[in-house]
């Protein structure tokens, strides 16, 4: 039982005629009458509200998260009284939220009932643990409320981003992929499988022309090739201290990670084949590419707890590991940042002993908050010269770039809330160029 506010103001109020009292007997009596009409009260409120059990609510949520989206909480409250009652209620989030809004207040009639909805955005991956559900209970009266704990306690696992792959695969039903240049449009050409043959119409390749097949149905036939399929492609990913650095409260890694698993996802529905590869100090896990049913859940298993290091990646260890496990050439897309020339030469090697045997693919970061900071006008003489080294900074970046293509090695800088889409987007190129 907890007493409430207007309780207690009540209570200032009748002290302060006691007060007074002294001085005016007549107020002396209304303050004595006045306590013991907030005696009956306050009893028959709580008579009220303890008589039986009427207040019941539940949480309703996904056993998993979506790191770093907005995930859907609701709950359900239902009054049993047979009157009207105000609730208070609290619903007790992973402390790592470090929220202290999720407090609702609502007032609800003789057996009715409602939803409460709110969104949850986790920036860490991990298993996050909820409490149970308070609900306050106070009558039209205000004087006392009761509390009730609904519920129960849930654990719940932040996964890697999957909502993306929902989001983008309704993009792709409506056709809106084509708009963002995330969807490539199958174009007819001299490509390496082939699909079907069928009749000529204008603007059809003349050279594509099936002359024995024109022979028999006497009119043009032509035919029609597709890129190739089942291609392999490795999604490597970082775990060293360079993947800590943080943005939008994400680290490096957990956008690495969502990148991949997104890309993972268009592969396979583009009939490639897409596993998984993580490194650190040493090589820590393979996952061989394939498009069987339920890839997609093992690269979610894989990438959930994975966790950055304090050590600097053994790419020695990678390279070796890489030709013991992989024989046929595939395309691996590495995802690392080079903050300067020295880190990339120190890897240099090999980078290019991979790309003899694989197509290297290198995706690091571009700070987003230096290029801002280089796009303002500087005022001062001070100003000039902290934007003359953030562009010494962001010059480095683009040498990285120029010095892995002079080596074969492509590249694509990036800033992380764009990394998905470029990675998409740098796929579709190398398949629509027909590189691997």
């Amino acid at each position: 039982m907890f007493l409430t506010k207007r309780f207690y103001l009540v209570c200032i109020v009748l002290i302060l005629l006691l007060g007074t009292g002294y001085l005016a007997t007549s107020l002396l009596l209304v303050a004595q009458v006045g306590m013991l009409v907030l005696l009956i009260a306050v009893l028959f409120d709580i008579w009220r509200l303890y008589w039986r059990s009427s207040v019941k609510g539940f949480r309703s949520c996904s056993g998993r998260f979506s790191n770093g989206d907005d995930n859907p909480v609701k709950i359900y409250v239902e009054n049993h009284y047979p009157f009207a009652v105000n609730l208070e209620v609290i619903d007790e989030i992973p402390a790592v939220f470090q929220r202290r809004d999720v407090s609702f207040h609502l007032s609800l009639d003789a057996d009715e009932s409602k939803t409460i909805e709110y969104s949850l955005c986790p920036v860490k991956r991990g298993e996050y643990s909820f409490g149970v559900i308070r609900v306050f209970a106070s009558t039209s009266l205000g004087l006392v409320s009761r509390r009730y704990s609904c519920g129960t306690p849930v654990s719940v696992k932040v996964y890697p981003s999957y909502l993306m792959l929902h989001e983008y695969e309704l993009m792709a039903m409506s056709n809106n992929l084509t708009e963002m240049g995330l969807k490539k449009v199958r174009q007819i050409g001299h490509h390496t499988e082939f699909e079907q043959i069928k009749e000529y119409v204008k603007g059809d390749d003349y050279r594509s022309i099936n002359w024995k097949a024109t022979a028999r149905r006497h009119q043009l036939m032509v035919n029609i090739f597709q890129n190739e399929r089942s291609q392999h492609i490795y999604n490597v990913i970082d775990k060293g201290r360079v993947m800590q650095s943080a943005f939008q409260g994400m680290t490096l890694l957990d956008y690495a990670i969502n990148a991949s698993l997104v890309l993972s996802y268009i592969a396979i529905h583009k009939d490639d084949k897409a596993g998984l590869i993580t490194f650190e100090e040493q090589f820590d896990s393979f996952l061989p590419a394939s498009k069987k049913e339920g890839q997609m859940q093992q690269i979610l298993n894989n990438l959930y707890n994975q966790s950055t290091t304090f050590g600097e990646s053994d790419y020695s260890s990678l390279y070796i590991h890489l030709n013991k496990h992989i024989s046929k050439r595939s395309l691996l897309i590495i995802y690392t940042n080079f903050d300067s020339i020295i880190g990339m030469e120190r890897q240099l090697s090999y980078l290019r002993q991979l790309a003899r045997q694989h197509l290297v693919l290198v995706v690091f970061f571009e700070n987003a908050e230096l290029k801002a900071f280089i796009e303002k006008n500087p005022r001062t003489t001070e100003d000039y010269y902290q934007q003359t080294i953030a562009e010494k900074f962001a010059f480095e970046k683009a040498l990285v770039v120029s010095t892995l293509k002079q080596h074969a090695v492509y590249s694509l800088l990036t800033t992380p809330d764009k990394l998905s889409v470029d990675v998409i987007n740098k796929y579709l190129e190398i398949k629509s160029r027909h590189l691997i």
